[in-house]
């Protein structure tokens, strides 16, 4: 049954993506009403360039946190099976 997850997992991660796009273009435009800077901007500052890296990476990284975590709690509610480990390594 893990194996039903992986397909499941594909779309859930493409969706993680575009609503973590979403959320990245609405934070950002509370941040500053320009676009975010590319590295390769001539006229910008690095700081401007490492904030917006740093609040995209940390949009980006919560919305597929949250967006994967809901889609293994809805396979685990379709299927009764959980799709990954279920207690964190012991170290």
């Amino acid at each position: 049954m893990k194996l039903l997850y992986k397909p499941f997992g594909i779309v859930i991660g493409i969706i993680a993506g575009v609503l973590a796009r979403q959320v990245f273009n609405q934070v950002w435009g509370h941040l500053d009403h320009r676009e975010p800077p590319k590295a390769t901007t001539q006229e910008t500052t690095w700081g401007k360039l490492l904030g917006a890296s740093a609040v995209q990476g940390a949009t980006f990284a919560v919305t597929k946190a949250v967006v994967n975590r809901s889609g293994a709690k809805g396979f685990h509610w379709l299927t009764g099976i959980w799709p990954g480990e279920k207690r964190p390594d012991k170290e």
